[in-house]
């Protein structure tokens, strides 16, 4: 599936290249009709961008250039050179830039084993990216989220489960990780000969997975066989195969050294081995981690001079620009050491065409229309339904479409949240899995109980249901459904609103992005409606009609504050900060009958913004018993549960039981959680489980008793949609698992530990509760006739493995393929089997193919001889096994590796 036809393309991309030249080209870079080559050669499109950048920056004060080397770099008026800022995210999907396409989370992708998919995925990421760039430029807006220099993927092994950052990765292996990876940036850098689409970076240079809580100061010192073996192999894949622009560093010290300033790293490996011809940006404000934490030196002077010599360009924070002039006058650093490396970040802006002409750049013309399409939208059901891993199934799935009352229980079930995951935009209309499994079953009664909190000790801010449009009024006698909205550019709802609308009911999760283009998307904003991303403040006011008498829960949730009246009273005030959505409650008598006058205000600081109105009726059973009741009543129960991005994630300050700062010190299932599905199961109904997270879950007890297991990840916008199509079998699953499941009592190596003893499947020596690769099918899979066509080779000789794979069930599926390669005599210490191929295939009842490998023994065999300080292939039998997983094995052949 692809997201415009090459026709399509080509008729709507000439006519936005029109519209763009003929209305907004001096908007859109330093190029201007007016602006002739030869008063500023640096415009000369005839030399080289290296020409072009150098002869721009000799032209500059130091002051300016070290301006310029800081993510938001300021425009320089007298040399047309126009602000623009660095960073900018697109893990999957162009994130924190108001409304976007979102996919599923980065490890769901990996679930996929496609790479032809991935391949549309990333190019329609990069057509809403330049589409999205244009159109602020058109507006004159050059902030943060706003650019063209992208800092995704993020290919860090995933080590160990307990990281809170896993799921932004494409699991535990580096060649799947490098597949995955490399064909990400390809579809985002594009394929033009001259011109670069984006920019993608590869992340977090190079031995980083947590903990998130020593992020800042921890030394990781792993041996050099792991580090050469598997934490990067990843990066010299993006580098030599993907041409990828950008490398970031991490925040953490390797063998001693800043990730961010290591010499080792980013000179030796990175350009003299590798030959990486890119520029190195630092994580954001790694450079202050240099002096300030790490004390290697004891100034940001001596900083910013380390940093920049040993090779980081770019430094996403605010050290270099008061801290390089000081250290160039100091000594520490010459200028011309500033001026390299500067040259090196405007020969990317010149490459990606911000100082030339828009008609001959051939992305400028991707249109605004391409954002949130129609085709991305079924292209991100499309990943979500290949994502979905069917962990268990004793025949419950697929549901009958005869079931008369299902039963949907949990608290990820109605979630926006659990779709979304990390680093995510703002959808135009996510469906969550309860929608998704009420729009699939419309003649079937489907009933919602969240049952529980996500956590222990956490306050959920989706509790309670939204109030319904049917129960207010923007004011008295309006036949309209909702409250009045006034948009306000400012905390204080002062002065007059920006925007005045009716919204239906008061239920918005935005992302860092401005809530404006959520609304542009929706063609509700006009010209000067605009709501700024940040400081920004709303107030909803009308009526509230309650419909039975008694004591009503009332909800209001903010990020950042909220406060609630009725009738001009105060009910509920939380006008304060927040770092995440923050539920308050208030029981409050109504009467039914009478109209109440309600008033809710909020305001949003930055980052993040949300808010909701919602309550729990008089009568309402308690969340827990309400749950198990519609189980009993039910044919079938659908269990909705697992982690969502508010509790698993980067850096976080809140902490729950199981988890210290976005990583997990428990891999079970939450206890919550667990108390409520041993009541579910109680009821001796049958208990389908779907769970919701980026990482791995210890579900021990629910693999015992439960008939049926679903892992859907964090499934993007049309995840509801997707997890539907798979419980009633309008799609057959296929996704695999990216990363080990280990039981929920598994002594796991400490976590500070970067040692690759016991860890992943290539060297875990215990039984997993779900293996690498495992995922199930509605149909069976045959193996058969396993050939190579040499019994021996050398190093350098390629051998050929062939294997017939025949669908011997009843319907139509996907199976992926899977080659391991396997030591059968190891001389050292290495992965006792590690993936070297895989496929999807699609295979019709009783169709059959033939799957072909190539294996090249001096890639897919070599070891990390510490003695001789270099890779080498160690002589001797090897077994290739291809198989469903990394533990289902089908057939099996070895072959000899001569000297």
């Amino acid at each position: 599936m692809n997201q415009l036809s090459d026709a399509d393309r080509t008729s709507r991309t000439g006519l936005a290249l029109a519209l763009w030249l003929a209305l907004c080209a001096p908007a859109a870079g330093a190029y201007a009709a007016d602006t002739k080559a030869g008063d500023r050669p640096w415009l000369d499109t005839s030399r080289s961008f290296e020409q072009r950048a150098a002869d721009l920056v000799s032209r500059m004060t130091l002051d300016e250039k070290a301006a310029q080397m800081q993510n938001a770099a300021p425009a320089i008026d007298r040399l047309g050179v126009p602000a623009y800022d660095w960073w900018n995210e697109a893990l999957h999907g162009v994130a924190r830039a108001g409304g976007a396409t979102v996919f599923p989370q980065a490890i769901g992708m990996a679930a996929t084993f496609d790479v032809p998919l991935m391949a549309q995925i990333s190019e329609a990421i990069s057509d809403e990216a330049r589409a999205k760039h244009h159109e602020f430029a058109r507006q004159g807006q050059r902030g943060r989220y706003q650019g063209l220099t992208f800092w995704s993927p993020n290919i860090n092994i995933f080590r160990d489960p307990r990281w809170g950052r896993g799921q932004e990765t494409y699991g535990e292996d580096p060649y799947l990780t490098a597949r995955m990876g490399v064909t990400f940036v390809k579809g985002l850098q594009g394929d033009d000969p001259k011109y670069r689409k984006l920019d993608a970076t590869a992340k977090h240079f190079a031995v980083h997975s947590g903990p998130e809580a020593d992020r800042h100061t921890f030394d990781a010192k792993p041996t050099e066989r792991d580090l050469r073996e598997t934490y990067l192999p990843a990066f010299e894949v993006l580098v030599k195969e993907g041409d990828v622009d950008s490398v970031m560093g991490a925040y953490n010290r390797v063998y001693g050294e800043s990730a961010s300033a290591s010499r080792f790293l980013l000179q030796d490996v990175l350009r003299k081995e590798w030959g990486f011809k890119g520029y190195v940006v630092s994580d954001c404000w790694a450079i202050v981690d240099i002096w300030k934490h790490h004390k290697i030196v004891a100034t940001p002077e001596e900083a910013a001079a380390l940093a920049v010599k040993n090779g980081t360009q770019l430094d996403c924070g605010d050290t270099y620009k008061p801290s390089l002039p000081v250290a160039v006058r100091k000594g520490l650093i010459s200028e011309a050491e500033v001026d390299a490396a500067l040259t090196q970040l405007f020969t990317a802006r010149m490459r990606l065409g911000m100082f030339d002409p828009p008609s001959q750049v051939r992305w400028a013309g991707i249109p605004y229309s391409a954002n949130q399409s129609p085709e991305h939208d079924a292209l991100s059901r499309k990943v979500a339904q290949e994502s979905i891993v069917l962990l268990k199934n004793d025949g419950v799935l697929p549901l009958s479409r005869e079931i008369k009352r299902i039963a949907v229980v949990g608290p990820t079930a109605d979630d926006t949240m659990a779709l979304l995951g990390n680093y995510y935009g703002t959808p135009a209309a996510p469906v969550t899995i309860l929608q998704g499994i009420r729009d699939a079953a419309p003649n079937a009664q489907v009933v919602h109980a969240r049952g529980v909190d996500l956590v222990e000790g956490r306050d959920d801010p989706a509790a309670n249901p939204l109030i319904e449009p049917q129960y207010l009024r923007p004011e008295a006698g309006s036949t309209e459904r909702g409250l009045r909205g006034e948009y306000f550019r400012n905390r204080d709802l002062a002065g007059k609103p920006t925007l005045v609308r009716v919204d239906p009911q008061i239920g918005f999760r935005w992302d860092r992005g401005s809530p404006t283009d959520n609304l542009m998307a929706r063609g509700e904003a006009q010209g000067g409606q605009d709501v700024p991303a940040d400081d920004f403040s709303i107030r909803w006011s009308g009526q509230l009609l309650p419909p039975v008498s008694g004591t009503y829960q009332l909800e209001a949730a903010g990020n950042d504050g909220v406060r609630l009246y009725i009738d001009d009273k105060p009910v509920i005030d939380h006008w304060q900060n927040s770092d995440r959505l923050h539920a308050e409650h208030a029981n409050v008598e109504l009467e039914a009958g009478r109209a109440y006058r309600i008033r809710l205000e909020y305001y949003e600081r930055e980052r993040d913004a949300g808010v909701r109105l919602a309550w729990r009726m008089p009568g309402a059973k308690p969340p827990f018993e309400e749950a198990v009741q519609a189980a009993r009543d039910s044919d079938v129960v659908v269990f909705v549960g697992g982690l969502t991005g508010d509790v698993e994630g980067e850096e976080m300050t809140v902490n729950y039981p199981g988890f210290a700062g976005g990583d997990r010190t428990d891999i079970r299932l939450p206890a919550t959680q667990r108390k409520l599905l041993e009541a579910l199961h109680a009821t001796g109904k049958p208990v389908v489980m779907v769970l919701t997270a980026g990482s791995a879950i210890g579900v021990d007890w629910a693999k015992q008793n439960l008939p049926a297991i679903v892992m859907a990840w964090y499934p993007g916008q049309r995840g509801g949609n997707a997890v539907a199509d798979v419980l009633f079998g309008d799609a057959n699953p296929a996704g695999r698992l990216p990363v080990t499941f280990y039981k929920a009592d598994e002594k796991l190596p400490a976590f500070d530990d970067y040692a690759m003893r016991n860890r992943t499947y290539r060297y875990f020596q215990g039984e997993p509760l779900y293996p690498f690769g495992h995922g199930l099918s509605y149909t069976t899979f045959a193996y058969s006739g396993l050939k190579l066509d040499r019994a021996s080779a050398s190093p350098t000789q390629p051998v050929k493995a062939t294997v017939q794979v025949k669908n011997t069930g009843k319907r139509a599926g996907d199976e992926v393929v899977q080659l391991y390669l396997h030591p059968l005599a190891p001389r050292r210490e290495r992965a006792t089997k590690e993936l070297r191929g895989f496929q999807r295939v699609h295979l019709q009842p009783g169709e059959s193919r033939e799957v072909s490998f190539t294996i090249t023994p001096a890639k897919d065999l070599r070891t990390w001889d510490e003695a001789r300080d270099a890779y080498a292939v160690d002589p001797g039998a090897y077994e290739v096994q291809v198989g469903a997983s990394s533990a289902d094995v089908r057939v099996k052949q070895a072959f000899d590796v001569t000297p």
